[in-house]
C-alpha cells in the first residue's frame, strides 16, 4: 500500500512544492525550509522569526561554510551591492566578519562611525533612512537605542540588520547555535545553561532556544535578570514548542545536567561607572571546572568575547571543552549567510544538516 504524505499548510506553504517532495526524493524537513523565502526582510530581532526561518538562515550559512573555506568556491552572490555599515559602538567581531564577509561575496562594504554619521543628531533616523535607502542595498547598524533600529526599520526601503542594540543581539545567537550545530550534530534537544547577566545576548538566546528545541536554563544574580517581556515571551514560546525554561539566581542550580555553559561580559560597554557594585554583585558566577561538574559529562563553553577572567577562568576558556574561537569565526559565515539571505533568492547546495 502505498505511503499518502500529509503536511500542515502552517509547515509548507505551498501545495504544489509539498507534492513533489517524494517525487525528488527530498525530505519533508528539507522541503520546507527550501520554501523559505527572507528576501527583502529586516532583522532587528530574532522574535520575529519562525523556526523554518532560523534553520533556514543556519542552513545557508553552513552551506557558504562549506563551499567557500572547505571547497575554496569562489561565489560573487552579491556582486554589484553595498552594505552601510553603523557603528555607534565599537567591535572587532561585529566589523570585521561583516566587513570580510560582504567583501568576499564581491560587494562593497561602507563603514560609518559617530565621526562620519550622527544619527538623530545632524540628522534624523528619519531621513538617514530614506537617503542610505538610496544608496545602498543593506544597512547592518550597531546602536546604543533599539528605537533606532525601529526608526531606521520603518522608513527605509532595503533591509535593516540589528548589529547590536541594548536589548537583543540577533547575529550572535546565529553564530552560537551554528557553532553548537556543528559539534553536536543536531540542536534539538541540547540543554543551554546561561550563567551571567540579562543582557542582549540572553533576550536573543531566549527568543531563539524554544524555537529550535533547545532547553533554557538561565541563571542571574538578583536585580540582573533578563526584562519582564523578554521572560514572558519565552516562556509562550517554551510552551508553544515543548521545551523547559528554568529561570534561577543559583549558577551551579543552573548548570545541572547541561550541554553547553554560556556566559558573557558583566559589565557592557555605558556600564563602567558599575563595575566595582557589578563585580561584587556577581561573586560566585565565575564558569569552573567545577560549575562543569553539574553539567553532562561532554558539556562545552560559549563567551561572545570580549572576554575577562572573572567571568570564566582559563582552564576552562582554553580547553578544548572551550568553542569560543569556532563561535567568533561563525560570526563570519551567519553574517554572510543572513545578507545572502535578505538580498537575493539562495538555494543551498549541501544537504540540511538535523536540527
Amino acid at each position: 500500500m502505498a505511503k499518502v504524505l500529509v503536511i500542515s499548510p502552517s509547515i509548507c506553504k505551498s501545495l504544489k512544492h509539498v507534492q513533489t517532495i517524494h517525487a525528488r526524493g527530498l525530505s519533508v524537513g528539507a522541503a520546507c525550509l527550501g520554501s523559505v523565502n527572507l528576501k527583502g526582510r529586516s532583522l532587528l530581532t530574532l522574535k520575529d522569526f519562525n523556526s523554518d526561518e532560523i534553520k533556514r538562515l543556519l542552513w545557508v550559512s553552513g552551506d557558504l561554510k562549506q563551499r567557500i573555506k572547505k571547497e575554496n568556491q569562489y561565489l560573487p552572490l552579491l556582486q554589484g551591492k553595498s552594505i552601510a555599515m553603523i557603528f555607534e559602538k565599537r567591535s572587532t567581531r561585529t566589523r570585521m566578519s561583516t566587513e570580510t564577509g560582504f567583501a568576499l561575496l564581491g560587494g562593497h562594504p561602507c563603514f560609518l562611525t559617530s565621526q562620519d554619521i550622527h544619527l538623530g543628531v545632524n540628522e534624523s533616523s528619519t531621513d538617514t533612512a530614506r537617503v542610505l535607502s538610496g544608496l545602498c542595498d543593506i544597512v547592518l547598524a550597531r546602536v546604543y537605542s533599539h528605537s533606532t533600529l525601529e526608526e531606521l526599520e520603518k522608513e527605509a526601503t532595503i533591509p535593516i540588520i540589528n548589529g547590536l542594540s541594548e536589548i537583543y543581539h540577533p547575529i550572535q545567537i546565529l553564530a552560537d547555535f551554528l557553532t553548537l550545530q556543528e559539534h553536536y550534530g543536531k540542536l534539538d534537544g541540547l540543554t543551554v545553561s546561561w550563567i551571567g547577566d540579562g543582557n542582549n545576548v540572553l533576550h536573543s538566546f531566549m527568543m531563539t532556544a524554544a524555537k529550535l528545541g533547545v532547553h533554557l536554563r538561565i541563571a542571574t544574580p538578583k536585580g540582573y535578570g533578563p526584562e519582564a517581556s523578554v521572560v514572558q515571551e519565552a516562556q509562550r514560546l517554551s510552551k508553544l514548542h515543548g521545551t523547559q525554561l528554568v529561570m534561577t539566581s543559583d549558577p551551579m542550580e543552573a548548570a545541572k545536567g547541561s550541554d553547553v555553559l554560556v556566559t558573557d561580559t558583566w559589565v557592557s560597554m555605558g556600564q563602567e561607572e558599575e563595575k566595582k557594585k557589578r563585580l561584587k554583585d556577581f561573586h560566585g558566577y565565575q564558569i569552573t571546572t567545577k560549575t562543569g561538574s553539574m553539567a553532562n559529562p561532554d558539556w562545552t563553553f560559549l563567551h561572545c568575547l570580549p572576554r575577562k577572567q572573572e567571568e570564566v577562568d582559563d582552564e576552562v576558556f582554553y580547553s578544548p571543552r572551550s568553542l569560543v574561537f569556532p563561535e567568533a569565526e561563525n560570526r563570519k559565515w551567519t553574517i554572510m549567510g543572513l545578507m545572502v539571505s535578505l538580498l537575493v533568492d539562495y538555494t543551498p547546495q549541501t544537504k540540511m544538516p538535523r536540527f
